[in-house]
């Protein structure tokens, strides 16, 4: 029993560890992101990562209003030309990236320079997927800090140079539940790159911009 609970213990704190490392590494890559336009460099293409328009329970989601507004700022202030949408499209009533690209078309950024990627089930699928199917090497990221972070992370193990814009936060306090799933979200992306070397669920032809 005693030998049980030792192997117990010893694999939480190794479990522990993981995570915080995990989180203390990936989160370094925010230094590659900024609250700031200006100190942003003027690329073709901006990334613009997907979530839900609006909660379990029905409310808005200001996460994704606060993104939408991002990626819109991006394009006004001529940092970038084009926009690749990436989201979720399980279902056809659930599909992040035509609600995204809509929300932008309504925040004055026209149609036509926005591409919307349906395969972007995960972030790791969205960053790879910009440049192996959308064919940029270098662009610039939308998203809330934290979420930049690990996109950056992911892009420079694929050797994809990205900075990010950072969309306006929450309160700690609203986003609880966010910032504890991202702290497992750190953890696994590290090992979906230096372990698992994980792929995007789908690839498939090139699509020129």
């Amino acid at each position: 029993m005693c030998l049980l609970k030792i192997i117990l213990l010893g694999s939480v704190s190794l479990g522990l560890g993981f995570l915080i490392i995990s989180n203390l590494w990936v989160s370094r890559y925010a230094q590659y992101a900024t609250n700031h336009l200006d100190l942003l460099p003027t690329e073709s293409v901006c990334l613009v990562l997907g979530t839900n328009k609006t909660l379990a329970n029905g409310q808005p989601n200001a996460f994704y209003q606060h993104r939408m507004e991002a990626a819109a700022q991006v394009y006004r202030a001529g940092k970038c030309q084009k926009l690749i949408v990436s989201g979720a499209l399980p279902t056809a009533q659930y599909n992040e990236p035509d609600e995204m690209k809509n929300s932008l078309i309504a925040l004055g950024v026209p149609a036509e320079v926005i591409f919307c990627d349906y395969a972007g089930i995960r972030t790791l699928d969205s960053v790879v997927r910009f440049k192996q199917i959308f064919g940029q090497s270098s662009g610039i990221v939308v998203s809330q800090e934290f979420h930049n972070a690990r996109a950056i992370y992911i892009a420079q193990h694929h050797q994809i140079q990205l900075t990010g814009f950072n969309a306006q936060e929450l309160s700690s306090y609203r986003t609880l539940k966010t910032r504890l799933r991202e702290i497992f979200s750190k953890g696994l992306v590290v090992l979906d790159v230096l372990v698992f070397h994980t792929k995007p669920r789908y690839l498939g032809d090139k699509i020129p911009l």
